[in-house]
């Protein structure tokens, strides 16, 4: 919730912003345009559907979106999205001028049309390894998890993938980025979310289009989860003081980013043992089981460490390997980014400009950051 007083500020600060037009938004569907047909020309089947797929579900996004100021001003939002939505300003100018994010016009537009989340993700994995299956396309690289516009497409996918013999999921994405390659608008279930939800969000997503490392998913949402939490404790305890219940909102939510992370990771460390070993398929398959009843006891007594509810739902969830990599990826690092940040005196700035030249070496830069590390720790 918004001091009083906040959101007139924050209006006058949104209506001096660039204002996009419907015109303009239609413009900025022909790029995606021209990079489908040039998908088109790399790629065959079923995945050049997916990708027209892709695209007539953003030529739709970015076409029903209005303008920020045009929403502000019309009756259809609650006092709350208003706040939110108007709030999305300052938060861009935080991320660009105090923590180096790029600049760009994301975030000028809202979609208002549906309650639902608009991306649904696909993500699938073998039974007996910890590998995420990946979809290669250019511009992006290799990626672990297929988004769709529509949730019959993603149910499709997913069926034709357990029929492969997979493990596989369909999560939902509250936002996502184009890398900068095209306009991404707010959606209205992030500004129906909680206060620190949307600034970790929003932050989140700018840290993608900033870095964004081809085919190195584990890096880049990990450092996206780092910059959001990280980021979002700074925003907050400059705009609402260091005592408000958002800021120390914001600060359990990085204690409980750690321990839960500590948690994934101890749980893939002993399955990663368990499938490098000589153990026939079936037996990893079984002795898999046991191990991920052994974890949901353990997560049932970490419950009480935790100081905010964002991750109490994991246990309701089966597990699979599909699932517990897909949040390996955005979670299972997180100490890594942490002693990365540590080592640029805490500047989420200063870390970027780091990683930034980590990432123009060949190789993973997961690998590389450790290394770093034990260098400069000897």
């Amino acid at each position: 919730m918004l001091r009083a007083g906040k959101v007139q500020r924050v209006k006058r600060k949104v209506r001096g912003a660039k204002i996009m037009t419907q015109t303009t938004l239609l413009k900025r569907t022909i790029p995606w345009a021209a990079l489908v047909l040039a998908v088109m020309f790399l790629l065959s089947g079923c995945r050049v559907r997916y990708v027209l797929h892709a695209a007539a579900g953003q030529f739709r996004l970015v076409n029903a979106s209005v303008p920020v100021e045009q929403a502000l001003k019309e009756n259809s939002l609650t006092p709350i999205q208003k706040e939110h939505l108007a709030l999305v300003a300052e938060v861009k100018a935080f991320g660009e001028n105090a923590l180096g994010l790029k600049k760009t016009d994301n975030y000028e537009t809202v979609y208002l049309r549906s309650h639902q989340s608009p991306i649904y993700v696909v993500s699938a994995a073998p039974k007996d390894k910890l590998r995420l299956i990946t979809w290669w396309f250019p511009v992006v690289g290799s990626m672990p998890y297929l988004g769709f516009f529509d949730l019959d497409r993603a149910k499709g996918e997913k069926k034709k993938l357990l029929e492969k013999g997979f493990d596989a999921i369909i999560g939902k994405a509250e936002a996502y980025s184009t890398l900068g390659w095209f306009q991404d608008p707010i959606t209205l279930s992030l500004i129906e979310g909680s206060t620190l939800s949307l600034v970790e969000t929003v932050l989140h997503e700018m840290t993608h289009t900033t870095l964004y490392v081809k085919g190195q998913g584990e890096f880049n949402e990990g450092l996206a989860v780092l910059v959001g939490r990280r980021g979002a404790l700074l925003f907050i305890e400059k705009t609402y003081g260091p005592t408000h219940p958002l800021t120390l909102e914001a600060a359990n939510a990085i204690h409980d980013e750690a321990l839960f992370s500590s948690f994934v990771a101890s749980l893939l460390e002993e399955l990663e043992r368990l499938y490098n070993s000589p153990k026939t398929y079936e037996q990893k398959l079984t002795e898999r089981e046991r191990i991920f009843a052994a974890a949901l006891r353990q997560f049932e007594v970490l419950k009480s460490r935790f100081k905010t509810p964002r991750f109490l739902g994991f246990d309701m969830h089966p597990l699979n390997n599909a699932y517990l990599m897909s949040i390996a990826l955005y979670h299972r690092h997180f100490d890594a980014f942490e002693r990365v940040l540590e080592k640029n005196d805490g500047s989420i700035k200063s870390m970027l400009v780091f990683l930034k030249n980590v990432a123009k070496e060949e190789g993973r830069v997961l690998e590389k950051m450790e290394e770093w590390y034990i260098e400069v720790m000897e």
